[in-house]
């Protein structure tokens, strides 16, 4: 009797000693570079606080600002640098244009200063062709890798073998993180610049047009699909881009431009199948937002960032609660 219960109790040890090996662990307390004692700390509460905090705000901001000419020079201007990244750190995803440069150096500091300004992992990309084909000037995507993820097979530039395009338009999907995938809110955007020309503008609108087609109806189909940028032209005159059914510009009689005279930039979605948009939409100000004087935001840029308000969750709402 006495050796059963021998057993029982060693079995009993190894069991107990089995369970707090695999869920708790000793780690010694220092304060002040001194062992003050030893503490049991719960495997999953330590793995817990290891995850990065999932994000509660349950929308996100989608961006797009025309940089005017980004090249090295006004990438070292400290001044332009400090206001680039506070504004464009109000972005959760942000399509920019103007890039110059034979590679992507200039884009990849600017996402590290807007990281180091906001305390917040950005990251950018563009098409790998930009590297490939020495292109100097083009268009890319900076997000907040917290709230952002992309497809980077996606992200390319547009082709036409007929060269209509003076400056490509980049396209890439996109999904937000924080939700479950299964919930979470994925959609296309068509980054453009247009032809500051007047006599080409026209022609590169109806382009668009196709564009926009063609992304909505390609095979896995996403219904949500958003054309911004620089459309060098008012929400009246859109041609047949504006023409696509249930496609509306966002922005109507609102100045885009640092002088409040043009209305160029703007966003473009299928109101009725992007249900995830709130209705909310502005135009940041540079001069009234960040004290700066005109000559000092067109040192900037010409063109003002516009804002869009999206909901995290696919169709605008949270998936039900399973009980």
């Amino acid at each position: 009797m006495a050796k059963f219960i021998f057993f029982l109790a060693v079995v009993a040890i190894a069991v107990g000693t089995g369970y707090f090996l695999l869920n708790y662990e000793v780690q010694n307390h220092v304060e002040n570079g001194k062992s003050v004692g030893w503490r049991i700390i719960s495997k999953k509460a330590a793995a817990d606080a290891a995850q990065p905090a999932v994000p509660t705000r349950p929308t996100i901001r989608i961006g797009t600002f025309h940089l005017g000419r980004f090249d090295e020079a006004k990438a070292a201007n400290q001044q332009i640098a400090n206001v680039l990244s506070h504004v464009l750190s109000q972005f959760d995803l942000v399509a920019v244009q103007g890039i110059r440069g034979r590679n992507q150096g200039v884009l990849l500091r600017l996402a590290e200063q807007i990281s180091a300004a906001s305390g917040k992992h950005y990251a950018a990309i563009t098409s790998p062709a930009q590297q490939s084909d020495g292109v100097e000037h083009y268009s890319a995507f900076l997000f907040d890798r917290d709230r952002i993820e992309v497809d980077p097979t996606t992200v390319r530039f547009v082709e036409d073998s007929l060269g209509r395009f003076r400056f490509k338009p980049l396209i890439g999907w996109f999904r937000t993180r924080g939700p479950d995938p299964s919930v979470a809110f994925t959609f296309y955007l068509i980054n453009v610049e247009n032809d500051s020309d007047p006599t080409r503008t026209p022609l590169e609108l109806d382009l668009l047009a196709d564009v926009y087609r063609k992304v909505r109806d390609r095979e896995p189909r996403e219904d949500d699909v958003i054309l911004l940028g620089d459309l060098e032209t008012d929400d009246q005159h859109l041609g047949a881009l504006g023409k696509l059914l249930d496609v509306v510009p966002l922005l109507s009689g609102a100045p885009t431009t640092v002088r409040g005279t043009q209305l160029l930039d703007n966003i473009l979605l299928n109101r009725r199948a992007t249900t995830e948009f709130t209705g909310r939409v502005e135009v940041v100000d540079l001069v009234r937002d960040f004290g700066l004087t005109i000559p000092g935001a067109l040192e900037i840029s010409e063109h003002l960032p516009i804002m869009a308000e999206f909901s995290v969750y696919e169709n605008g709402q949270a998936a039900p609660n399973v009980e």
